[in-house]
């Protein structure tokens, strides 16, 4: 999984561990020597899941234990990084489509919640052969999800009211 975030990578693996999946990542900021462990690890076990920055696939460490990853499919996660924001925001998106190259035959995946049509067409391009890919859109509209804005005079009183009789997990937007 190619994914920006390092909050999200460590959220998404210490999720999975608890299920008992075997989940690594690796990220910027970790030391050579904590990554040749991730990558010797990961190649010799039953790892099923790899996180993986952007940055990180193009290093000449990466690469070199590529292959013994024994990898059967690439998800691009904020995949809307490729285009609209990719050559600001994170540029070494652009280059995800080399890793094609190296991986002859692996399936990829593309994902993104924020994705215009145009967007979504220069993703498919950026990561070649845009006329193989095949696009799956849904709903920005979550069933699962309310939003509601409130004004109210006691903002912390209002907010513990709604966290104590709504159930479920909750995010508080709000200017401070």
């Amino acid at each position: 999984v190619i994914t920006p975030l390092i909050a999200l990578m460590k959220d998404q693996v210490e999720n999975l561990r608890r299920k008992n999946i075997t989940a690594y990542a690796i990220y910027s900021g970790m030391t050579r020597k904590e990554v040749i462990n991730i990558l010797q690890v990961a190649g010799n076990s039953n790892r099923r899941f790899l996180y993986v920055s952007p940055e990180r696939l193009q290093t000449s460490l990466f690469k070199e234990y590529l292959p013994a990853l024994h990898i059967t499919l690439v998800a691009v996660d904020e995949a809307h990084c490729i285009s609209q924001w990719g050559y600001d925001f994170r540029p070494p998106y652009l280059r995800i489509a080399a890793l094609k190259d190296e991986l002859p035959g692996i399936p990829f995946i593309a994902l993104t919640a924020s994705a215009t049509p145009a967007v979504q067409q220069d993703i498919c391009e950026k990561l070649g052969n845009a006329d193989r890919w095949k696009v799956f859109r849904q709903s920005f509209e979550r069933a699962n999800l309310s939003y509601s804005v409130f004004h109210t005079a006691s903002r912390i009183n209002k907010l513990i009211d709604i966290l104590q009789h709504v159930p479920g997990s909750s995010i508080v937007y709000c200017r401070s």
